[in-house]
């Protein structure tokens, strides 16, 4: 049976009473956007999110109020004791270690639960043409069909991190629309990956049995932020392969440094898509992640913590982009490439050229 409970609960009960916002005039289509989301519609929870990547100023400011009006609605549950809980789960691991695959098989898994389950599928986007693959749907044919399932394939515009700059809101959207198990996978390729970590309550790294020297992970960073790692493919002839990387890991995981009294150790499993063997066991162990955190009352406090790290995320791209777009910065910028190229001036003075330029002064 398809449930079909969002939430926030309804739109009714969204005291929105202005239609401007610091001067902002709020469409129609924006207010039915907001009301669709609320009522768990995947196609308007589409919409919302392609209104949310758009770099439009107008249709910035929209979404926006979309996510600003979200955001109050849901304070407004959380104050009353209605918030639904929400899981937010990040899986990285290098191209070929079965993520989707895995992911199909969680969620299908979920969702028989009576869980709703949104994949956040970040396709990494070409550096020289810009243009990215967004196959997720094709790979999770399974579970883009099950009606208690949402899968947003996103072109990652080559963000570090493996993640698109929006997939933070896009998560917020997910939420609004009464998913309560938040996947996001990522690109996977190398060590700017850790951006997800940011994101997410959990942080699952996937090895594929192949992966050889348990170093060559925490070369990559991305061990140490591992809460678990899911050693994949573990079945028929790679069985003996995974045992043996399933080992590696779980020494170099001992050699990790955490802080001072957190309470959870990280762990090590082996899962197979295939034969299901070790799914319902990985699940168990993000649940139990979950208590464990909610218990130490570190839960809310890591997303809150979060919030502020994704404040200078922003600050970041926003002010990257409005350096390049700069008509003065523009004009200047040329020279001073060419000065440090030909050796006329250091990197970090045509930056201070640059950035007085920019400021103006």
């Amino acid at each position: 049976m398809t449930r079909n409970v969002p939430l926030y609960s309804s739109l009714q009960n969204v005291s929105v009473k202005v239609s401007y916002i610091h001067g902002l005039s709020v469409h129609n289509e924006t207010r039915e956007l907001l009301a669709g989301v609320l009522e768990g519609s995947r196609a308007h929870l589409a919409r919302a999110i392609t209104l949310i990547e758009t770099k439009h100023p107008g249709k910035h400011q929209q979404a926006q109020w979309l996510l600003t009006s979200l955001l109050s609605h849901r304070n407004k549950l959380k104050k009353s004791n209605k918030l639904r809980d929400t899981f937010r789960i990040g899986f990285s691991g290098s191209p070929g270690a079965g993520k989707s695959t895995l992911i199909e098989t969680l969620g299908k898994s979920l969702t028989g639960l009576d869980h709703r389950v949104a994949v956040l599928a970040v396709d990494p986007s070409s550096s020289r043409t810009g243009g990215s693959i967004l196959g997720d749907k094709t790979r999770m044919p399974k579970l883009s069909s099950d009606p208690n399932a949402f899968i947003r394939p996103s072109p990652s515009g080559g963000t570090l991190g493996g993640v698109t700059r929006n997939t933070q809101e896009a998560i917020l959207l997910c939420e609004g629309a009464g998913y309560d198990v938040i996947i996001v996978e990522t690109v996977g390729v190398g060590q700017s990956e850790t951006v997800v970590a940011d994101m997410v309550d959990m942080f699952v790294l996937l090895v594929p049995p192949a992966a050889g020297d348990e170093l060559q992970g925490l070369k990559k960073g991305i061990v140490e932020l591992a809460d678990l790692v899911l050693v994949t493919k573990a079945d028929g002839d790679l069985l003996p392969a995974a045992r043996r990387i399933q080992t590696e890991y779980s020494s170099a995981l001992r050699l990790v440094r955490r802080a001072l009294n957190y309470p959870w150790k990280p762990r090590v499993l082996r899962v197979s898509s295939f034969t299901n063997e070790g799914v319902n066991e990985a699940w168990e162990t993000m649940t139990e992640y979950k208590e464990t955190l909610l218990e130490k009352d570190l839960f809310n406090e890591k997303r809150m913590l979060q919030q502020k790290t994704w404040l200078w995320y922003h600050i970041q791209w926003q002010l990257m982009e409005r350096f390049h777009s700069d008509p003065v910065v523009n004009d200047h910028l040329k020279d001073q490439e060419e000065s440090v190229m030909a050796g006329r001036l250091t990197p970090g003075t045509a930056a201070d050229n640059l950035i007085k330029f920019f400021i103006k002064q």
